[in-house]
């Protein structure tokens, strides 16, 4: 991957996130998601051993739950919902350091809008995206600009 793609990409991320001076990013960094659910524990590895390069080993459990459930929603709704899409990107991982927040981005080749599910008390699963919101100082999402597909979801943490 050359770098003009990682700059469109970088610039890509940026969109939709609440405005921040560029030069107060301290640190970015990306892994590729293969696609299977084996990679939701390589997402949260990859998190834990960024986190503690970055000095901030008291936000994982918090940032690590958030990743997991949009990883598992990058995987389950658009990764693996959709196995003949061989030209389509695979999903990523995206964290951000700036000044005073971190972010936390995923980016998969769907371009249907993140949508929280209605689950019961037993239900085993459809809590993701309350889960992000509860743990997350806040989220959102947007689709990928031009005509490359998908969409990024992000959630923001304020930095102690």
């Amino acid at each position: 991957m050359g770098t003009r793609v990682l700059t469109m990409l970088d610039e890509q991320l940026w969109q939709g996130l609440p405005p921040v001076d560029p030069l107060s990013v301290s640190g970015s960094v990306s892994c590729i998601l293969p696609p299977r659910y084996e990679s939701v524990s390589g997402a949260r590895k990859f998190t834990r051993d960024t986190l503690h390069g970055w000095n901030l080993d008291e936000l994982f459990d918090g940032v690590a739950l958030v990743v997991s459930e949009l990883v598992t929603n990058a995987l389950r709704h658009a990764v693996l919902a959709a196995p003949g899409l061989t030209d389509a990107p695979p999903a990523r991982l995206h964290l951000m350091r700036w000044s005073a927040r971190l972010v936390c981005a995923v980016r998969d080749p769907s371009g249907a809008s993140p949508v929280a599910g209605e689950a019961d008390s037993a239900a085993e699963s459809g809590r993701g995206l309350y889960l992000v919101d509860s743990f997350s100082d806040s989220w959102g999402w947007h689709p990928m600009a031009g005509a490359a597909p998908g969409k990024i979801v992000w959630a923001l943490f304020r930095l102690p």
